[in-house]
């Protein structure tokens, strides 16, 4: 089955790249078992019935002078606790389709077009400060700085910033005014929480943890706890199309998650394994 995971094969091999860099040993391991299962499941429904719009929403991204610019600005971040150029990339592209999706005929094909232009910055620059405690506050705050160098207008500007302190899951998140602005937020929020599903073990887990060497058999000490607040973010989902097939992504994740720890489980946490380790 082709993998779902990447925005198209130069991308999926540049991911791959950053994945070896950074992962080695019982991490690279568990990644490449967590793919091996996630290549064996069908993509989330999102990706199927909303083919069309996901495509014109990525066509539109790679084109784009001003989304560039952005990733050039989070390239040069590098990759922040697993969420660097292949997480705002798919947050980006993923967050436009859902702007396609959800606008109707009493927007015109010009309000589309740079809906879906704020959508693709507001997913680029969404995590510009990941490492950071109320990284959504601290994110829009310098984004907002960022921004005043693009060729938007002020309320386009503002947008997008309310937009990205609006991301953070289970935090209040402040209303826009105008419908179509509104539309904006809870696209970019959707969009990210989607990666809370088989991206979730595919990558962001895995590139998390790496920097602090935390041994795998106490990663998994925690792993049940994690799948539960996991299983939270399925009622949070703010589009129409959010709701729909946001909840499949979530499922998907988590049929991932359980598999993987019965996998890893049986290598990481066996008696055998611990006594080997200890006579080392």
């Amino acid at each position: 089955m082709v993998s779902y995971n990447c925005l198209d094969v130069e991308n999926g091999s540049k991911q791959k790249d950053e994945a070896s860099t950074l992962l080695e040993g019982e991490y690279l391991e568990a990644q490449m078992i967590c793919e091996g299962i996630a290549s064996r499941m069908e993509p989330p429904v999102f990706y199927v019935d909303k083919a069309e719009e996901v495509e014109a929403s990525r066509s539109a991204f790679e084109a784009h002078s001003m989304v560039r610019e952005g990733l050039g600005i989070v390239e040069e971040r590098g990759d922040v606790l697993g969420h660097g150029l292949s997480h705002v990339r798919k947050v980006a592209v993923d967050a436009g389709a859902l702007v396609l999706v959800e606008t109707d005929a009493m927007v015109t094909a010009e309000r589309r077009q740079r809906l879906l232009l704020l959508a693709h910055l507001a997913g680029v620059l969404h995590d510009i400060r990941r490492e950071q405690p109320e990284h959504a506050q601290r994110g829009a705050d310098e984004a907002a700085v960022i921004l005043e160098g693009f060729d938007l207008g002020a309320g386009e500007r503002a947008a997008i910033v309310q937009s990205i302190r609006n991301h953070e899951a289970f935090k209040p998140a402040v209303p826009l005014q105008d419908p179509s602005l509104q539309l904006l937020s809870d696209s970019l929020y959707d969009a990210d929480k989607f990666r809370w599903g088989p991206d979730n073990f595919t990558e962001t887990v895995w590139m998390m943890v790496a920097p602090f060497r935390v041994p795998l058999a106490v990663l998994l000490g925690h792993f049940e706890t994690s799948l539960e607040g996991i299983m939270r973010i399925k009622d949070t989902f703010r589009t129409e199309a959010g709701r729909e097939y946001g909840p499949d992504f979530i499922v998907k994740g988590l049929l991932i998650g359980e598999k993987l720890y019965e996998e890893l489980a049986k290598i990481y946490m066996s008696d055998d394994r611990t006594r080997s380790e200890g006579a080392e």
